[in-house]
């Protein structure tokens, strides 16, 4: 009897262009799309970060509040709207109002206050996440695209530094069932040089790097070191924009649950898990005989209790 993976990796594998003709694109998405700029400035991603985290409200704020919110001058808040394409201000914010008015006009978590308590407003948070998630599902082109790349770098490193050693680590442990040389790093520093390095030496071309917040320097660095050796970088993290995206040759961005004291990574999880699926698609007699092997042996060793 096939194992829940077996079965799983038989069953759903992901098929490639959209199910539905006029799938909704989310707010989130449709933002990152009108600022992937790669020479925005520091201070132009911050402004258009505020932005992707505050659409409903700042769609409608005057040249002078926004700047005043995001920390910068008027100025520089109207030579980011040139930057991403626009005559001014005046006409980003028409753009905004549209998108942010299609956000207030309906879906999951539209509206905060429904009465809820804060346990339940974080779960609603998450779910307007996994809702934008699906949304970006509509067209899996890309994610199935790295999973095969991811599954033809041997070895492939897996980094995952500081909070974000959790996802490595979940990435990782499942990835080995169906690749057979992964390598994890969850230590940065010297550490994380020296397994980026071995694993170039070792005929690597990929890394997958996890980045939540709080992004940490030292993932930004290893990051930087990976390209330097060589090896391409595919990025799990939450933010579109800024310095770790910047030097990633692919960016998968979905957002982070941040109601309770300590985000919640319901998206990011959803994100690895189906890019561990594109990776199983990507070579099936692989997946097949390697998950089989493992089911053997763990049989044998009575891994796992028989429920």
């Amino acid at each position: 009897m096939p194992s829940p993976q077996q079965a799983r990796a038989q069953a759903s594998s992901i098929t490639s262009g959209k199910t539905a003709p006029e799938t909704e694109v989310s707010p989130t998405s449709q933002l990152r799309a009108l600022f992937d700029r790669p020479r925005l400035s520091p201070g132009q991603r911050r402004i258009a970060q505020y932005l992707i985290e505050h659409i409903t409200e700042a769609a409608f704020l005057s040249i002078t509040d926004l700047a005043e919110r995001v920390g910068v001058s008027q100025p520089s808040v109207t030579r980011f709207a040139a930057a991403v394409g626009f005559s001014g201000y005046p006409s980003l914010r028409e753009k905004l109002q549209s998108i942010a008015l299609g956000t207030l006009a309906g879906g999951p978590g539209a509206a905060d206050d429904n009465g809820s308590n804060e346990l339940q407003a974080a779960v609603d948070a998450e779910i307007d996440n996994l809702e934008n998630l699906r949304r970006d599902f509509a067209d899996p082109d890309q994610l199935i695209d790295i999973g095969r790349r991811l599954s033809r770098s041997t070895p492939l490193t897996v980094l995952g530094l500081r909070i974000s050693a959790s996802l490595a680590e979940y990435f990782a442990y499942a990835a080995r069932r169906v690749h057979p040389d992964v390598r994890l790093v969850t230590r940065g520093g010297s550490v994380a040089y020296d397994a980026l390095l071995q694993s170039r030496e070792a005929g690597g071309t990929w890394v997958l790097a996890f980045s939540m917040p709080r992004h940490a320097q030292e993932t930004l660095t290893a990051v930087r070191v990976a390209r330097g050796a060589g090896l391409k970088v595919a990025l799990i993290t939450d933010l579109a924009l800024g310095p770790i995206a910047d030097e990633a040759d692919v960016v998968f961005a979905t957002s982070t649950g941040s109601r309770l004291v300590f985000d919640s990574y319901a998206a990011p999880g959803v994100m690895a898990a189906a890019l561990l699926q594109a990776m199983t698609d990507a070579d099936p007699e692989r997946t097949q005989a390697r998950l089989e092997g493992y089911e053997q042996i763990s049989d044998q060793h009575q891994f796992f209790l028989r429920d």
